[in-house]
C-alpha cells in the first residue's frame, strides 16, 4: 500500500498532465497502483481484516437484542444467546457494541439567570477526619453553588440527617447574605425522595419563601455545576492537606473557598467574586426573624439525668429529674431547658455513642444522693421509706400521688 504522501503526489502529477506510466516509473510502483490512486476519492487507509473469535457467531444476536434493549445487562444477554464461554470476554465485547445501539440523549446547555437558583449537594472528602473519642470518620460537606455567578459556599456537617442539613443550609445562606429563588437538590434522603419532602423541609423553604426543586433520578446535567465543583475540591483542595478535627477542616475550607471564588471559571469566563453581587441583587432577602432549626425534643428527665442527641448522651442538672425538659441542638451546642431556664449547655460532639458529662452535674447528683440517704429522725419506727421522701429529694410536686 502506498503512503499518504505518495498518494498526494500521484494525484498532483496526474493533474499536471504527467502520464501514468511516467508517474509509476518515477515512484517505483505499478501503473495499476497509479490508476487506482487517481480514481480514489479518499487517501489510502489500512483496514485490518476482521478477526474471527469465539464471540463472532453470537455478535448478530447480541446486536439484535441491544437494538431492542440497549441497557440489557451482559449476564442476561449471555443467557439469551446461549453463551458458555468466559463471561469477562463476553462483557468486553458487549461493552464495545453497546454504544452503537444506545438512543441519543442530548443535554441542552443550561442558562442560569441571576438570583434564580443555587445547586446543593453533599460531598464526601476522601479523607477520614479525627473525632473527639480518637476515632476517625468520613463526614459530609454541604456545598451550595449560586448557579449564575458560580459563587461557592460549603461546610462540613456532623450527619446527613434533616436537622443538620437544614442547619447547614441556613448557615451557608447567611454567609451568602441572600436566598436564591430555587434550591436545587437531588433525591437526598434528608431532604426528600420520590416527590415527598422530609419533615421540616417544607416549613423551612416556606419561611425562606424559596422553592425546593428536586431533580428526577439520572439527571446529572441539571446539577452539573455543583458536581464539577466537588470534583474540583478533590483535585485542588484536598491534596497535601491534613485535618485535626471537623472545625479545622471548616477553617481551611473557608479560607480556600475565598481564593477559589476569586479564580476565573472557564465556562463563564469570569470570576465568581465579580458576579456574585449581581446574583445577590436578584435573590430574595433573608427572613427578618430567626429560624427555629435543629434537633428538638421534649422529654421527662430520667434518674440517670442524661439526654440523647443523635447517638451521644449529655448530662443535665439532676434537679430537673422527673420534670419535662426541652432538648435542642444546633451544629455547635446542645442545650437543655427547664421552664425556659438552661439546665445543661454542652459543646456538641461529632463522634458517635459518646457520653458528655458536666462535673457540676455529677456534684449535684452526689449531694442529692446524700440527702436521699440521710437517716430518718429518731422515733420513726417505719421500716420502709415514704415515697414522698423521694419526691422531696428530687424536687417533685405531687397531687394525689401523681407527679405534677
Amino acid at each position: 500500500m502506498i503512503t499518504l504522501e505518495d498518494w498526494a503526489l500521484i494525484r498532483r502529477l496526474a493533474v499536471e498532465g504527467v502520464p501514468k506510466k511516467q508517474i509509476a516509473e518515477r515512484l517505483g510502483i505499478s501503473r495499476t497502483t497509479v490508476v487506482k490512486a487517481v480514481a480514489s476519492s479518499a487517501p489510502p487507509k489500512y483496514e485490518r481484516s476482521p478477526i474471527v473469535t469465539s464471540f463472532s457467531p453470537f455478535e448478530a444476536r447480541v446486536r439484535a437484542l441491544l437494538e431492542e434493549h440497549p441497557e440489557m445487562p451482559a449476564t442476561v444477554l449471555a443467557e439469551r444467546v446461549g453463551w458458555s464461554g468466559s463471561i469477562t470476554w463476553f462483557r468486553d465485547n458487549v461493552r464495545r457494541l453497546r454504544p452503537e445501539h444506545r438512543r441519543p440523549d442530548p443535554a441542552d446547555r443550561l442558562v442560569w439567570a441571576a438570583g434564580d437558583a443555587a445547586q446543593c449537594d453533599l460531598w464526601f472528602p476522601p479523607k477520614r477526619i479525627p473525632l473527639e473519642n480518637g476515632a476517625t470518620a468520613l463526614l459530609p460537606v454541604l456545598v451550595i453553588v449560586a448557579a449564575h455567578s458560580r459563587f461557592t459556599t460549603g461546610r462540613m456537617l456532623p450527619t446527613r440527617q434533616t436537622p443538620d442539613l437544614l442547619l447547614g443550609t441556613w448557615s451557608l445562606l447567611q454567609d451568602l447574605g441572600r436566598v436564591p429563588r430555587r434550591l436545587i437538590w437531588d433525591n437526598e434522603s434528608g431532604i426528600g425522595r420520590r416527590g415527598r419532602l422530609a419533615g421540616g423541609v417544607g416549613e423551612f423553604c416556606g419561611t425562606l419563601a424559596t422553592h425546593l426543586h428536586q431533580l428526577k433520578p439520572y439527571d446529572p446535567e441539571s446539577k452539573g455545576i455543583v458536581e464539577r465543583r466537588n470534583g474540583f475540591f478533590e483535585t485542588s483542595f484536598m491534596p497535601g492537606r491534613s485535618f485535626d478535627s471537623p472545625a479545622d477542616f471548616n477553617i481551611q475550607f473557608a479560607e480556600w473557598l475565598q481564593r477559589a471564588n476569586s479564580r476565573e471559571v472557564r465556562t463563564i469566563k469570569a470570576r465568581p467574586i465579580d458576579l456574585v453581587d449581581t446574583d445577590r441583587a436578584a435573590m430574595l432577602a433573608l427572613p427578618p426573624i430567626p429560624l427555629q432549626l435543629g434537633w428538638r425534643n421534649q422529654i421527662r428527665l430520667g434518674r440517670d439525668y442524661y439526654v440523647r442527641v443523635d447517638s451521644s448522651d449529655y448530662s443535665v442538672d439532676p434537679n430537673a429529674i422527673g420534670r419535662q425538659v426541652v432538648v435542642t441542638a444546633d451544629l455547635e451546642r446542645v442545650r437543655v431547658r427547664l421552664d425556659g431556664r438552661i439546665v445543661a449547655d454542652h459543646p456538641r460532639v461529632w463522634a458517635r455513642q459518646m457520653t458528655v458529662t458536666d462535673p457540676a452535674h455529677v456534684e449535684v447528683a452526689r449531694s442529692l444522693r446524700e440527702q436521699f440517704g440521710r437517716p430518718r429522725a429518731a422515733g420513726d419506727d417505719h421500716l420502709g421509706r415514704d415515697l414522698a421522701d423521694y419526691d422531696r429529694a428530687f424536687g417533685l410536686d405531687t397531687i394525689d400521688g401523681q407527679v405534677a
